[in-house]
């Protein structure tokens, strides 16, 4: 209210009267500009402080970006590490894939060498045996009445004549090859003999190739007989 506040001034009159009676208008004085003095001090330091503390603020959101920035770093850092860690290890599984098929080829390359090596013996005997027929052409032709051919799929033809008495010039024929085992084959007989096989197995065992043709020619004679 009015008076409390008239009450209130009257009371501070009467004590910077009693204060100044006491102290002295001088000292009162150097009590407020030490006062005054303080307050711009403190004032300063206030000011000062607030600037350190907004530079403080600042450093520590450089500091938290910084963190941020060396976090994002690292988890990038450690996600390159495992992709480098996943290539590194289809590379090797590529590497092992690649020795792998390396090894099949060689393998692959020593059975075709093998089978080559097999085959090139295989046609080195047949080649030999061709021509140990070849050089007896002759002998049967004179002795035995036999003529042979050579015809298609390196097969030899045997054509008898002189057999049967009523026809001398008629034919009898059997064709031979021989078989990828090496083996001598019959693979055509005009006319037909039942025992065709039966010399067939025999010149396999002995390798007497004179007695299988004597024999085809003994049952060739037998036959016109009949």
């Amino acid at each position: 209210t009015e008076d409390e506040i008239t009450l209130f001034e009257k009371e501070m009159k009467e004590f910077w009267t009693k204060l100044k009676r006491i102290y002295g208008t001088d000292q009162i004085n150097q009590t407020l500009a030490l006062r005054d003095s303080c307050k711009d001090s403190i004032k300063a330091l206030s000011e000062k402080w607030s600037k350190k503390l907004k530079e403080g603020d600042l450093m520590v959101d450089k500091i938290q970006e910084y963190s941020s920035e060396i976090l994002r770093q690292n988890q990038h850092i450690s996600e390159s590490q495992e992709h480098l860690t996943e290539v590194k290890s289809d590379l090797k599984h590529e590497e092992e894939q690649e020795k792998d098929l390396t090894d099949s080829i060689q393998e692959l390359k020593e059975e075709l060498m093998k089978k080559k090596e097999i085959i090139s013996s295989k046609n080195k005997a047949t080649k030999e045996r061709l021509e140990q027929l070849c050089k007896s052409k002759v002998l049967f032709e004179e002795r035995l009445g036999l003529e042979i051919r050579r015809i298609h799929n390196e097969q030899l033809q045997f054509i008898f004549r002189h057999i049967d008495h009523k026809d001398p010039d008629k034919p009898f024929t059997f064709t031979l090859s021989i078989n990828e085992q090496g083996d001598y084959e019959v693979t055509s007989c005009i006319p037909p003999l039942d025992c065709i096989t039966e010399f067939q197995l025999k010149v396999r065992e002995t390798n007497n190739f004179s007695a299988f043709i004597a024999n085809i020619r003994k049952a060739f004679t037998a036959l016109s007989y009949k």
